[in-house]
């Protein structure tokens, strides 16, 4: 077999063995390398060869067409196999690990689709990633860099791998939030981290909140439409379509603001779609736009972009901005106020996938990026040509179009004058079908069913149509595609609804013009005409719709004849549709609809719901917030009969360790005697309603799923994937995941997947030693986002703050639920967080964080008060070395169809907690939510015997109190009578004796007898004391 070797690999400290072991693989002689296949690692195939009596060699063993190659991933020293990158915390018994054949790892290699013929040096970042000559170029350049290319050409890819090698403050952008998630998944994957660097990787709204968060949603198109509608009569003859990408690109796109009447009239015949006598109305519907803005509580991208330039600074080192065709002049201006230094950046995209209107232009971009215009005339732009995605078929449809746009209208501009090439291994088909009754029940008797198919349609608008025809709930418009790709693609009459507007763009051109296969540079003559223009959605919706195939299309149209169709020169069907869509399983819809709910295509993700999956109520009570709240008032403030209500709660104390709440039960005020052996018996009962998700044969749990969906809840409140981590049942947990599972679901308390696992492995060190390292991988959220003041803050999971966060959300509840009087109770400290840290895993918390000063200087330069640049004001010390969450904190909470911030301690829902708290903890509860500005809450129903019996005890020191003030005045008052009558006494017994004849008593002086009775007595000269 050949031999690849990744990049990041590191073999220096054992250089000799290392080509004696590679040489070894290179003939298939496994046997001098003692390869071993490693078992328990569930995310790949892995290989070790052993090069010495400490160290291991890594591999993974892939195909291309043909060949087979090894590669080669990292040195593994000591056989410390928990600090490899690639396996992700497995456990790995190095002397239990058995022999392979070469032939069969041969077989179980994983398919690539490119290698580099030559090249044997590698890239990694889910997967293998090998250049070709053009992208290793593009690696190896400097910035700045604009590369241009097209769907599937790896450009995002290639992005992320330059990324790497900068260091600073790094900032990714796009206005995908799926995108942008992807991407920082697939830079951080198999624990990549780079020491002096710091990576944000935000949609450009996310971006925007980073300044500050805005006050409003986001108006979209589908807004826009809706509102149009209704002023459709006040704007005849005016495309809404053609209003939406005036007002994003020309009207609101400007850095210095919003045009104004007069500047819009004055634009050049190429700096607007509509004509000078048209652009009156048009400014009337813009003002009229911006009413309904305010009104709404919507906002406008480009609006605040303009508004937030004065707000923005120099933060950012290095700048990617990905999809750039998707930004506007002023929204490419405030990612730009935010660079360093000019020259720092990287901006990629293709011009042939606008689909969001904006007036986009590469010239524009780059005289914002170059401040000297011919600088930026002459710029370089780099191209990547390959695609890796689509079929040869598909692609050379799309290359055909573009030659066509090309012949019709001229180069849109130089960077984009280019076609594609396909080294797919498929060839592929492009197929135009007949649009009648027999092929559209065939075609969807054979796509409904599975998850490789889906239709796709022009417009929002034209899906009604499609689905009366077909059943598949992946029906998508164009704009709503952008970003997906499937097996096959069907769509559905792009032509034949659009008969003139294709007919125009297919106007004078021949076969003959669209034979070379390359683009000679020209543009159109006439600078009034636009054809473009108008026609450029067309062309570019119908490109995207094209390349979302990675294999065949399916093209419905009733005017097959149609001359674009026949300049297309695609293959014809006939009423026999030659199509094979494998059906899809319910795993494989579960898992689509979650793909689709995060990418946020949540209409297509409600219908495999809806009409595939047919998910239903779960048939259990569920321990949930309002059903705890009424069986608490039923058990001890209405006394109500039975053992049932009381048994459910301590169950519940059982399961969430609600040690009060246990006692309260086995109290006087419930008179639940079984509850008294609470510390006995808890663990027991938990796992009792943990069996379930404990057991090894997982298909029960996953019949479940496929009746009540895959993120149903069990009488605790739990999720299928919550009570999975807490057992550990690593193979359930990923099978879940698999169907789409969501790690971000949270109970009552706001704690995830992740936070029970956390709790449990802080309390059981087999635990911790054993599953929690793989689970970690698994359902740790990449990043928490925090409104810390008015900006949003985004903790990524390989900072120190991350994990001392998640420690503290898990452990919040059982500080409130303390029963202490001190001071520090309910509030952290670094013994705490040393305490709950002391069995984890070593690749999870590493070992310079887990040391007290390290935690200490992250708790005190995260202080709110705290003076330091790079506070993030998570904290908020309440004494000395005594830490609470900064309680102005709120964290974002996202549902299917919306997302809001939630304070910190009503996430955490303290009220709630207070519930199930002891009464020494009620007063610092009430505390935690007056600094929050939310309200104190009602005395717990589980406490109030307690708090009568509380204050019964108060009224009654305080009676017993007053008494005896009462007492002691009394005692008082005799006291200073006792001293009057002494003083009246001694006053009467003195005498003053007549003087002498010569001047002087014949009485001797007697202390203070010979004194004034008032200026006496005061205990020191003899005088009476009390």
């Amino acid at each position: 077999m050949k031999i690849l070797e990744y990049t990041g690999i590191n073999p220096s400290r054992c250089k000799n063995q290392y080509k004696k072991i590679v040489a070894a693989l290179e003939r298939d002689d496994f046997r001098t390398a003692e390869v071993k296949k490693l078992a328990n690692v569930s995310h790949g195939k892995f290989y070790r060869a052993k090069l010495d009596y400490a160290n291991r060699l890594l591999f993974t063993i892939v195909r291309h067409n043909d060949e087979v190659y090894a590669l080669l991933l990292e040195v593994i020293e000591n056989h410390d196999y928990g600090k490899s990158r690639f396996l992700r915390g497995a456990p790995v018994d190095d002397a239990a690990l058995a022999a392979i054949e070469p032939e069969r790892a041969a077989g179980e290699a994983e398919a690539v689709r490119y290698v580099h013929p030559d090249r044997r040096e590698v890239h990694f970042l889910d997967k293998m990633i090998s250049f070709d000559d053009a992208q290793e170029a593009v690696y190896r350049l400097p910035s700045p860099v604009i590369l241009v290319g097209s769907a599937g050409s790896g450009k995002t890819a290639l992005t992320l791998e330059k990324m790497k090698h900068i260091e600073g403050e790094v900032l990714y952008v796009t206005h995908s939030a799926f995108l942008t998630q992807s991407a920082r998944n697939l830079y951080y994957s198999h624990g990549f981290e780079r020491d002096g660097q710091e990576a944000s990787f935000f949609s450009f709204w996310e971006f925007m909140e980073s300044i500050r968060v805005p006050q409003g949603r986001e108006a979209t198109w589908r807004d826009f439409a809706a509102w149009f509608g209704r002023m459709r009569q006040q704007f005849k003859g005016i495309d809404p379509h053609q209003a939406f990408e005036e007002i994003r690109g020309v009207l609101g796109a400007d850095p210095a603001g919003p045009l104004d009447r007069e500047s819009y009239l004055s634009l050049g015949v190429r700096q607007s779609i509509f004509a000078g006598h048209e652009r009156e109305r048009v400014y009337d519907l813009f003002e009229k736009y911006r009413e309904w803005l305010r009104a709404g509580s919507l906002v406008d991208l480009n609006f605040l972009a303009a508004e937030w330039l004065e707000r923005a600074e120099p933060r950012f080192d290095f700048v990617v901005v990905d999809e750039v065709q998707d930004m506007t002049p002023v929204q490419l201006s405030l990612i730009l106020k935010t660079l360093k230094r000019p020259g720092n950046f990287l901006l990629c995209g293709d011009s042939n996938q606008i689909v969001h209107p904006n007036f986009f232009s590469w010239s524009k971009v780059k005289s914002l990026f170059w401040l000297d215009p011919d600088l930026a005339a002459h710029q370089e732009v780099q191209v990547l040509r390959t695609n890796f995605r689509n079929s040869r078929e598909a692609t050379r449809i799309a290359n055909t179009l573009l030659k066509i746009k090309h012949c019709r209208f001229g180069s849109i501009d130089r960077e984009s004058n280019f076609l594609v090439q396909a080294v797919a291994g498929d060839d592929g088909a492009v197929t135009v079908l007949a649009d009648t009754d027999p092929v559209k029940r065939e075609l969807n008797q054979k796509s409904k069913g599975s998850t490789r198919c889906a239709v796709i349609v022009l417009r929002d608008e034209d899906k009604v149509m499609a689905r009366r025809f077909f059943q598949t709930p992946l029906i998508f418009s164009t704009h709503e595609a952008k970003g997906l790709e499937y097996e096959t693609i069907i769509l559905y009459r792009f032509v034949s609804d659009h008969r003139a507007e294709f007919a125009e763009i297919a106007a004078g051109v021949n076969s003959a013009a669209l034979a070379p296969d390359d683009l000679v540079y020209r543009r159109a003559k006439d600078k009034t005409d636009k054809s473009l223009e108008i026609y450029k959605f067309f062309i570019n919706a119908l490109y995207v719709a094209l390349t979302r195939a990675m294999k065949n299309v399916y093209w419905l149209e009733s005017d097959t004849g149609h001359d674009l169709l026949s300049l297309l020169n695609a293959r014809r069907g006939g009423e026999k549709v030659e199509m094979t869509a494998k059906t899809s399983t319910l795993e494989e819809w579960q898992k689509e609809a979650r793909k689709l709910e995060l990418q946020g295509k949540l209409e297509q993700a409600e219908a495999i719901r809806a009409t595939i999956l047919k998910e239903t109520p779960v048939p259990w009570a569920v321990f949930a917030e309002e059903h705890l709240r009424s069986t608490l008032i039923k058990v001890f403030r209405d006394r109500a009969p039975g053992i049932k209500p009381k048994q459910q709660l301590y169950d519940y104390a059982c399961c969430y360790d609600a040690p009060f709440l246990a006692d309260s039960l086995a109290s006087e005020a419930a008179g639940y005697n079984a509850a008294s052996h609470f510390k006995a018996q808890q663990r027991t009962i938990a796992a009792r309603h943990l069996a379930p998700y404990a057991a090894r044969n997982i298909k029960d749990v996953l019949r479940q799923c496929e009746r009540h969906g895959v993120d149903h809840r069990n009488p605790m409140n739990q999720t299928p994937l919550m009570a999975a981590s807490i057992v550990g049942n690593l193979p359930l947990v990923e099978a879940l995941l698999e169907r789409g599972a969501d790690p971000g679901q949270t109970d009552d308390y706001g704690r995830n997947a992740l936070h029970w696992a956390m709790n449990e492995a802080f309390r059981d060190a087999r635990y911790a030693a054993g599953p929690f390292a793989a689970l970690y991988e698994l359902i740790a959220p990449p990043s928490i986002d925090l409104l810390v003041g008015e900006r949003l803050v985004r903790i990524d999971r390989h900072l120190s703050e991350y994990f001392l966060v998640q420690t503290m959300w898990t452990l919040f509840k059982r500080q409130l639920h303390g029963i202490s009087w001190s001071r520090d109770a309910g509030c952290f400290k670094t013994e705490t967080i040393l305490k709950a840290w002391e069995d984890l895993p070593v690749h999870i918390v590493r070992p310079e964080r887990n040391k007290r000063p390290h935690i200490s200087s992250v708790l005190s330069r995260n202080e709110v008060d705290r003076n330091y640049a790079y506070n993030r004001r998570l904290f908020k010390r309440h004494y000395q070395g005594l830490y609470q969450f900064n309680p102005q904190l709120a964290v974002r909470r996202k549902t299917a169809d919306s997302e809001r911030w939630l304070p910190v301690f009503a996430a955490l829902n303290v009220p709630l907690i207070k519930e199930c708290a002891h009464h020494h903890r009620w007063a610092f509860i009430d505390d935690l939510l007056q600094s929050a500005g939310m309200e104190k809450t009602a005395v717990p129903a589980s406490g109030e015997r307690i708090y009568q019996r509380l204050v019964a005890e108060h009224e009654a020191f305080v009676a017993q109190n007053r008494e005896y003030q009462a007492q002691l005045q009394r005692l008082r008052e005799e006291r200073e009578a006792r001293q009057a009558r002494s003083s009246a006494r001694r006053a009467a017994r003195v005498k003053r004796p007549a003087p002498a004849e010569n001047g002087e008593s014949k009485r001797p002086k007697q202390g203070w007898l010979w004194e004034e009775p008032d200026s006496g007595g005061d205990g020191k000269k003899g005088g009476e004391t009390q």
